[in-house]
Order: C-alpha cells, then sequence, then structure tokens
C-alpha cells in the first residue's frame, strides 16, 4: 500500500464511523446509499457487483453481504476502488481528503470539489467533474496551500446538499465537521 493510502484509510473510517472492536454498521433509513459497514453502503457494492462485493457467496449483493463485510475487506475496496493512483503523488493531507470526499459524495464530486478549488487558487481549469491529469498536475502544483479551498468547497458542497434535500439537515454537523477536518 501507498504511504498516502495507509495515512487516509484509517481517518476515512474513522469518519465512516468505524471504531476498533466496532464495525460501524448502519442502516439508517434517510441513508440513500442503504445499510453500510465500514463506511462501505449497500448501494456502492451492488456497483461493484457480486465478484467484488458477494461476501456471503450466495450468488448476490444485498444487506446480508454488507453484514458479512471484514474490515479487510472493506480496506480492499477503498484500495481498490477509491484510491486513485494519482493520490500517491500528492500530499498526503490533500490525497485524504480528496479520498474522504469520493468515499462519501463519489469521484464527480470530488472531481468538482477539486477544481472549483484549483480555481479559487486562480488557476485555470474546467470544471467538468472528471478527475484526470490536468486537475492532478494542478493540486499537485499547489500543494497544501490549496487545503483552504478543499475544506471551504466540500462545506459548500454538503451545504447545497442540504439546501436540496431538508432530510440532510440531520447531517450538517457531521458532514461540516468532516469537511473542515
Amino acid at each position: 500500500m501507498s504511504s498516502n493510502f495507509d495515512f487516509a484509510i484509517p481517518l476515512i473510517l474513522k469518519a465512516e464511523g468505524f471504531r476498533p472492536g466496532h464495525t460501524g454498521l448502519t442502516d439508517d433509513e434517510d441513508d440513500p446509499g442503504g445499510p453500510t459497514n465500514y463506511g462501505v453502503s449497500l448501494r456502492a457494492l451492488r456497483k461493484l457487483g457480486p465478484l467484488v462485493g458477494d461476501f456471503d457467496g450466495d450468488g448476490d449483493v444485498d444487506a446480508d453481504d454488507i453484514s458479512f463485510m471484514t474490515y479487510d475487506d472493506a480496506v480492499n475496496i477503498y484500495k481498490g476502488w477509491y484510491w486513485r493512483p494519482e493520490f500517491d503523488v500528492l500530499h498526503r493531507e490533500v490525497a485524504y481528503r480528496l479520498a474522504d470526499h469520493w468515499v462519501n459524495a463519489g469521484p464527480t464530486a470530488m472531481a468538482r470539489v477539486a477544481q472549483r478549488a484549483i480555481r479559487a487558487m486562480l488557476r485555470p481549469i474546467e470544471v467538468d467533474g472528471k478527475y484526470g491529469a490536468k486537475t492532478n498536475s494542478a493540486i499537485e502544483l499547489c500543494g497544501t496551500n490549496i487545503l483552504p479551498a478543499i475544506r471551504s468547497e466540500r462545506a459548500g458542497f454538503y451545504r447545497e446538499l442540504i439546501a436540496k434535500n431538508a432530510t440532510f439537515e440531520k447531517y450538517r454537523n457531521g458532514w461540516l465537521n468532516r469537511a473542515y477536518s
């Protein structure tokens, strides 16, 4: 594993509710991802399909697979599906926050946050929601100076989400704490 990934994964898992000795298994009716364990939702696991997510071996991906998922399974999912190799060239604090936003909001939202943060640093870039070499290079050039902009853009993303769906108000404090951490 990369040193950036090794730095980020315990922080992401903590933000997702994992504590040693407890899985963080939740089933919040207001969470569009459905049942979640170690921060991996049923919706995400279904997208990965049975080759990745059929932990109980019955040929499908359902809530039982969320329950059967182990810590190591979750870490492998984060490494294989949420960690971009490009994150390894970034400062670890920056890489962690980008990966954390991907886990919590998806790859398009993460890319838009990154691109808006780059623009806040007065660097031209298209905000297209696609994280590629141009986005990664611009972030790499900014170094840790981009962290306040990433924090601000993440907070703005969460506030906008709450404004669009009042049900998410209950997540406000947790999301904003996560954004500003």
